[in-house]
């Protein structure tokens, strides 16, 4: 009977000793673990540390994008630490229960529950380490299908924006074009195309590129590489035919809307590599564009040729009190009546009545809007063929209503190629050099006018802002500045700038000529003496010169300011320069010469000196620079002469 119920209690035993040892041990380890896991975050700290150095330098130097396992694992750690930390705070009371040399303690089921609390972060930490070994931290950010563009409230293009998505949801249209006058709201209308495939879901890649006239395919193949990820440094050593190959493989693949803004002529896309669209690749082109035979011949069908009217009455009231202020308005009762009638002189072009509404913005009185009037009727002059009649007789109030002739030096900045981003600065030492600017006692203070009279040409809309030391003149505010310089009797302009001029141009009256510009063209020799007796402004730079013949610079007595800048083939200059005797600016940077003639100690007046990126210029004869006796500023960063010995020689 006793052996029924014999039961063995050593395994029972030994399970009990076993569970009681392993307990005690979360004890007996409580202080060593509390010390590793304080290493252990420590080391996970300066690792997170050193990952997160990594990735900030790929995001904002390489402009990658974190792989997805390190945010994961940076958000990890994070949380591993912070975790850590608290137990670390919570532990003192912790330690304090302890007795027996560690062994024992006076809450003992407390310490246990603690002690395994650290013993299992202290794990988590050292697995945590061991994963955060990665020898990429970022890569190349996936291609957004469609980037959003800035945009204003507009007015008046809602039936012109319907109009063209209709047609983009039919699958027989591939190309569509969108034309009228120039400051009608074209651009405005595709940026608003755009912004509705940016918030929109579907299956195209959409593309923006500015074609403008000058080297339209060259500009519009750059801007399409840039968004589909070809444009690198080899990039631009590519011919116009290997770039077309390249966007085209890649186009080919895509399902694709290109926006093409502001084309002149018939854009040919398959020379550009763009693949023409069809009803089996559902690519899609939207381009904008002044003339409407561009539009018959990049595609005949009217349908899909949408033309963007100006203004009716109401909307185009709304348009110009929008900028000029209700309260400007309401502040007389003639002035709202003058208002409507300045709004009928404006034609219901938007660019107008923007440009017009700024610039009265400020006048309070009827007597002023009563001379704003007037001055809009009698505007009447011709105007460049294809511009339109009505533009810039409009336009050219905002120009007259500046404050005196040296804010009017926007007509400058016409000289400059289209769509050019022109440096501020580089600007404003030109006007000095022109004399456009006052007197001032140090040429801090001139620059300082200088900066002052740009912010007023930016508010007056007459020039735009594009980042903190440049400015652009939009186009058809140039196309307006040409023609107020050709209606001049003062100023006469010759501009063939950024026209890809292989040969030099001519004029039936160079002696009329006060400013000249060249610049931005192919040109590589200058065989022919021009007689310019009134010419105070040469803009020849950033061309690919060779030669200029001595007697080139024989009959131009008045010029004050030379441009040969970025003419790299040019390593000798005409010793025909020193009769330039009127000379106050002369811009050398980034050409090829080897040598200064000494005849430039002729010039007497010389005010500003740029040698900037001369790297082959190794000598310029002693007392050259220093009998530059009116010298304010001189550059030669990057010249291969030694700056030292110029310094030294004007000590």
């Amino acid at each position: 009977m006793g052996n029924i119920f014999s039961i063995s209690l050593d395994p029972i035993i030994t399970r009990c000793w076993d569970c009681a040892t392993g307990q005690a041990s979360y004890i007996c380890n409580l202080e060593d673990n509390l010390h590793d896991l304080q290493a252990e975050v420590a080391g996970l700290e300066e690792l997170r540390s050193d990952l997160m150095s990594r990735v900030r330098i790929a995001e904002d130097e390489q402009q990658l994008q974190r792989l997805n396992q390190v945010e994961g694992w940076l958000s990890r750690a994070e949380t591993l630490i912070n975790d850590a930390d608290q137990l670390i705070v919570q532990s003192p009371p912790h330690v304090e229960n302890l007795c027996m040399g560690g062994c024992c303690s006076t809450h003992p089921r407390s310490s246990i529950k603690f002690g395994k609390q650290i013993a299992k972060k202290l794990q988590e930490v050292k697995d945590q380490k061991e994963n955060g070994d990665f020898s990429d931290v970022a890569s190349k950010p996936p291609l957004p299908s469609a980037t959003e563009r800035p945009s204003e409230p507009t007015v008046g293009l809602e039936s012109n924006f319907i109009k063209v998505w209709s047609c983009l949801r039919k699958d027989q249209v591939g190309i569509i074009g969108i034309y009228g006058l120039g400051g009608v709201g074209k651009t405005t209308l595709l940026n608003q195309i755009n912004n509705k495939f940016h918030d929109s879901t579907h299956d195209y890649h959409v593309i923006w590129a500015v074609a403008s006239q000058d080297r339209p395919i060259e500009r519009v193949q750059d801007q399409i590489a840039e968004r589909i990820g070809l444009s690198n440094e080899g990039w631009k050593s590519k011919s116009l035919d290997e770039k077309a190959k390249d966007i085209f493989q890649v186009l080919c693949k895509k399902k694709f809307a290109l926006l093409l803004d502001d084309i002149w002529e018939w854009f040919d896309l398959i020379r550009a590599g763009v693949p023409l669209p069809t009803q089996q690749n559902g690519s899609k082109v939207i381009f904008t564009t002044r003339r409407y035979d561009v539009c018959c011949q990049m595609q005949p069908n009217m349908d899909n040729n949408i033309r963007v009217e100006c203004l009716p009455p109401g909307e185009a009231f709304k348009l110009f009190e929008e900028n000029v202020g209700s309260e400007t308005l309401r502040m007389h009762l003639d002035i709202c009546k003058l208002a409507e009638t300045v709004v009928e002189e404006c034609a219901g072009l938007p660019l107008a009545l923007i440009t017009f509404g700024r610039a009265m913005a400020s006048k309070k009185t009827p007597r002023e809007w009563e001379y704003a009037k007037e001055v809009l009727r009698q505007s009447v002059a011709s105007v460049f063929p294809g511009v339109g009649k009505e533009m810039y007789p409009k336009l050219k109030f905002s120009y007259d209503c500046l404050l005196d002739e040296r804010f009017r030096s926007c007509l400058y900045c016409s000289l400059y190629p289209e769509d050019y981003l022109i440096e501020k600065d580089e600007l404003v030492d030109c006007w000095i050099g022109e004399g456009l600017l006052d007197e001032h006692t140090n040429l801090s203070n001139a620059r300082n006018q200088g900066h002052f009279i740009i912010g007023s040409l930016i508010d007056a809309c007459l020039l735009e802002k594009q980042g903190s030391h440049r400015i652009k003149m939009h186009d058809v505010i140039r196309d307006m500045a040409l023609w107020i310089a050709g209606e001049s009797e003062k100023e006469k302009f010759f501009v063939k700038s950024g026209i890809q001029l292989k040969e030099q141009p001519n004029a039936k009256k160079w002696e009329e000529v006060t400013r000249m510009s060249l610049m931005e063209n192919q040109t590589e020799n200058l065989t022919e003496i021009l007689e310019c007796p009134n010419l105070q402004t040469l803009f020849l730079g950033r061309n690919r010169l060779r030669v200029i013949i001595n007697d080139f610079f024989n009959f131009m007595p008045m010029l004050r300011v030379l441009d040969l800048s970025r003419n790299r083939n040019l390593e000798e200059l005409p010793v025909g320069i020193a009769k330039l005797v009127s000379l106050e600016h002369l811009n050398l940077s980034w050409i090829g010469i080897k040598k200064l003639p000494v005849e430039l100690k002729a010039l007497a007046k010389l005010k500003y000196l740029n040698l900037e990126k001369t790297r082959k210029l190794s000598m310029i004869p002693q007392q050259l620079i220093s009998s530059f006796s009116k010298l304010q500023v001189l550059k030669m960063e990057g010249c291969g002469y030694g700056c030292l010995l110029v310094l030294e020689e004007m000590c």
